[in-house]
C-alpha cells in the first residue's frame, strides 16, 4: 500500500516537472511571471473596450470596426516586423513595445476616468495598440527560443506561453466584469497600464547572451520575399497557415460578438460577458496544459484539423443556445478547440523552421492568425447587424468544419482500396 502511494506521488512530481520543464530556464521564468501579471491587465482592457463601445453606441458594426482597427496593422506591418526581428535585437524591441503599450493603456484610463472619451478616440488608440502589437508579436514569439537553455524545451515553452495567455484570459475577464459593473471601465485601463511594469522589469533583469548577427546586405523587401517563398513552398507549412487564416476570418471573430450575445441573446450584463470570456479562457487553458504535457511534437499536426472541427461544433452549439449554463459549456469547448489549433500550429512551425527565418515565419503566422481576424471582425459585425448574432455564429462554425475536413483530406488522404 505504502509503495503504491509512493509511486503515485513520484509519478505526480515527474509529470509536474515534465509539464513545467521550460521554467527551469531563468530568463523564461522571469518572462513567464512578468507576462502573467501583464496579460491579466490586457484581458481586462480588451473586455472593457468592447463593453465601453457597445454601451456608448449599441452598434454591432462599430464593435466590429474597433476590433478591425486594433488588429489590421498586424496584417500590414507584421511581415516587415518579422524581417526586422531577424535582423536586430528582439529583447530591445520587446522593451520598447511594452513601454509604448503601457502609455496607450494609461492614456485610455485618463480619458475614461475624466469622462472625456469618445468613440473616435477609442478608434485612434486601438489603431495605436494595433501598430505596437504588430512589432511585438513576431519579436515575442521568436524570442522564446532565446530565453530557454535547452532547445528541446521549445515546444513546452510555447505551450506554457499559451497556457499563461489563456489562464489570464480566465482571470482577466472575470475581474473586469465585476469591476465594470461596480466602478466602470476606467479602472480596468488603469490596472492594465500599471501591470506592464511587471513584464518591463522582467525584461530588464534578464541575462541574455547576444549572438552577433551577420550584416544583412539584402533589402528588407528581398528578405521578405525570401521568407515568403521559404514558407509557402513547403506544403505542410502552407496548409497550416491557410487553415489558420480561414479560422481567423470565419470563426475567431465570434469573440467580437460576445458583448451583443451576452446582452441581447442571454439578456445579461457585463458580469455575463465576464463569465463567458472566463469560460472561454478555461477551455483554452485546459488545451494548453494538454499540449504542455506532451513529450515531443510527434503527431502534433494531426491534432490541428480535429481541433478546428471541435471549435466549429462549439460555435454551432452556441448559435442555438439561449441559456447561460449551456453557453458556458459550449464556449468552453470552443476555447479548447481554438487553443489546440493555435498552439499546435505555432509549436509545429517553430520546431520545423530554420533559425535565421524564425522571425519571418512567426510574422506570417501572426498575419494568418491575428492579421486575418480584423477582416473577420468587420465582416462578422456587418453580417450580425443584418442577420443577427446566432446565424453569424452558425455560419462561422460550418466554415470551420468544412475547412478542417478539407485540411484532413489534403494532408491525410484516405488510402485507395485494393
Amino acid at each position: 500500500m505504502f509503495t503504491k502511494i509512493k509511486e503515485t506521488v513520484f509519478d505526480g512530481i515527474n509529470n509536474f516537472k515534465l509539464t513545467f520543464r521550460a521554467l527551469q530556464s531563468r530568463n523564461y521564468r522571469l518572462f513567464f511571471s512578468g507576462q502573467f501579471i501583464s496579460l491579466i491587465g490586457m484581458w481586462m482592457q480588451q473586455i472593457a473596450v468592447s463593453w465601453l463601445v457597445y454601451r456608448m453606441t449599441n452598434s454591432l458594426f462599430l464593435l466590429g470596426l474597433v476590433s478591425f482597427i486594433s488588429q489590421f496593422p498586424t496584417f500590414v506591418i507584421s511581415p516587415f516586423a518579422g524581417v526586422w526581428s531577424d535582423r536586430i535585437n528582439k529583447h530591445r524591441i520587446l522593451i520598447w513595445t511594452q513601454c509604448l503599450s503601457m502609455i496607450q493603456a494609461l492614456t485610455m484610463a485618463a480619458l475614461v476616468l475624466t469622462n472625456m472619451i469618445t468613440v473616435w478616440q477609442i478608434i485612434g488608440l486601438s489603431l495605436l495598440i494595433g501598430c505596437i502589437n504588430a512589432f511585438d508579436v513576431p519579436a515575442r514569439q521568436s524570442f522564446i527560443i532565446d530565453m530557454i537553455e535547452d532547445r528541446k524545451d521549445l515546444g513546452n515553452a510555447i505551450a506554457l506561453n499559451s497556457a499563461m495567455f489563456n489562464g489570464t484570459r480566465f482571470l482577466g475577464p472575470f475581474v473586469a466584469g465585476i469591476l465594470i459593473a461596480a466602478v466602470g471601465e476606467g479602472i480596468c485601463f488603469l490596472i492594465n497600464g500599471l501591470s506592464f511594469l511587471a513584464v518591463i522589469r522582467a525584461l530588464l533583469v534578464m541575462q541574455i547572451v547576444y549572438i552577433k548577427k551577420e550584416t544583412k546586405k539584402n533589402s528588407m523587401l528581398e528578405e521578405l520575399k525570401e521568407g515568403f517563398f521559404y514558407v509557402f513552398r513547403d506544403p505542410k507549412m502552407k496548409s497550416i497557415l491557410l487553415l489558420m487564416a480561414l479560422t481567423s476570418i470565419t470563426g475567431v471573430p465570434f469573440i467580437v460578438l460576445m458583448p451583443a450575445f451576452a446582452k441581447d441573446i442571454l439578456q445579461g450584463g457585463p458580469q455575463t460577458l465576464g463569465f463567458l470570456m472566463s469560460s472561454l479562457g478555461a477551455g483554452a487553458l485546459l488545451g494548453a496544459f494538454y499540449l504542455a504535457s506532451r513529450i515531443n511534437v510527434k503527431g502534433l499536426r494531426k491534432n490541428i484539423p480535429r481541433a478546428v472541427f471541435v471549435f466549429g461544433l462549439g460555435l454551432i452549439g452556441m448559435s442555438l443556445s439561449r441559456f447561460l449554463w449551456i453557453a458556458l459549456l459550449l464556449i468552453f469547448l470552443t476555447g479548447f478547440g481554438i487553443m489546440i489549433q493555435v498552439a499546435s500550429s505555432n509549436t509545429w512551425l517553430q520546431t520545423n523552421v530554420d533559425d535565421d527565418k524564425r522571425g519571418r515565419m512567426v510574422s506570417f503566422f501572426a498575419v494568418s492568425f491575428l492579421g486575418m481576424a480584423p477582416f473577420g471582425s468587420l465582416l462578422a459585425g456587418s453580417v450580425a447587424g443584418n442577420l443577427g448574432v446566432p446565424l453569424t455564429l452558425f455560419t462561422g462554425g460550418i466554415c470551420c468544419i468544412l475547412g478542417a475536413l478539407y485540411f484532413r483530406y489534403r494532408n491525410y488522404p484516405p488510402r485507395a482500396s485494393l
